[in-house]
């Protein structure tokens, strides 16, 4: 059994339909002086290995705020947007989003992958629009920070080539969300029910972890490593952070992505699965 040993302290979502329930991972035994943020654990948001790429419809511009979006907007070139951290891979780069127009390409996809399981459900399409506006402006929410916490939308696009041009809508073929948070006061691991004595947040590095969630793939870009390549973009980030744990929450049922998170070198935190038990979620753990 592998441990995982936290020094005592105050204080990662993925999900599609997995046919094999069972999966071979390391357990790991975290001490009981260390904890999560319940608040943190978005357990009603689906996030899928892939999902089936539909054309984003232009959304109504009242309900985004003061964006420009513009849907004919073409992909930036790498000079344009000078961006250090990125990670190539193959045709793709995986990078932090850094247009408007990025950031509803990727809410679209979670909303595509949110209500894939239901293609024939009534009204599908407006109830994805809606659902995609509210995560556009979610994020960019996010994106201001809020409690001590530092959010980012990590996008996978398609690598720049001569001659060709690309809309930013048909760019991304991948996203997740990437935040950088702290253990509450008396936590374990993200999410630790613990008895409500209060709740300041201990910021120390002991106390940082990085937490991953709303991971998605355009069907038309699966099998080509950016799930994984996201991740790793996102390990990577988290280590040069100073944060040496990096949690996801996966459904117990979901194979395809418990499969991806062990395969990178996930891990199940064992104190966290009985309280999980009844959501059939597992938290997984990194350790940069």
């Amino acid at each position: 059994m592998s441990t995982i040993s936290i020094y005592r302290t105050e204080f990662l979502t993925f999900s599609s339909n997995g046919s094999r329930p069972r999966h071979k991972f390391q357990r790991i035994s975290l001490s009981p002086t260390m904890k999560m943020d319940s608040k943190s654990f978005e357990s009603e948001k689906k996030e899928e290995l892939s999902v089936q790429r539909q054309t984003p419809s232009i959304p109504q511009l009242d309900s985004l705020g003061p964006s420009n979006l513009g849907f004919d907007r073409l992909q930036p070139s790498d000079q344009e947007l000078n961006q250090d951290k990125r990670l190539e891979f193959g045709k793709f780069v995986a990078r932090e989003a850094f247009l408007d127009e990025e950031f509803w390409t990727a809410a679209w996809l979670r909303a595509e992958s949110h209500w894939e399981d239901r293609p024939g459900e009534r009204y599908v399409d407006n109830f994805k629009r809606k659902f995609a506006e509210q995560e556009f402006n979610a994020m960019k929410r996010r994106c201001r920070g809020q409690h001590g916490q530092t959010y980012t939308c990590i996008v996978t696009v398609k690598k720049e080539e001569r001659n060709v041009k690309r809309t930013v809508l048909k760019s991304v073929v991948g996203t997740l969300d990437f935040s950088i948070r702290y253990l509450l006061h008396g936590e374990s691991f993200p999410g630790e029910r613990i008895r409500p004595l209060f709740c300041s947040i201990n910021r120390t590095h002991l106390n940082k972890y990085a937490y991953v969630s709303n991971l998605c793939v355009a069907k038309s870009a699966r099998r080509k490593g950016i799930a994984s390549n996201m991740l790793y973009f996102v390990i990577e980030s988290a280590g040069s952070s100073g944060v040496e744990m990096v949690y996801v929450h996966v459904h117990r049922h979901n194979g395809p992505a418990l499969e991806l998170y062990e395969k990178i070198g996930f891990e199940i935190v064992e104190m966290a699965s009985s309280q999980l038990l009844e959501q059939q979620m597992y938290l997984l753990c990194f350790k940069t």
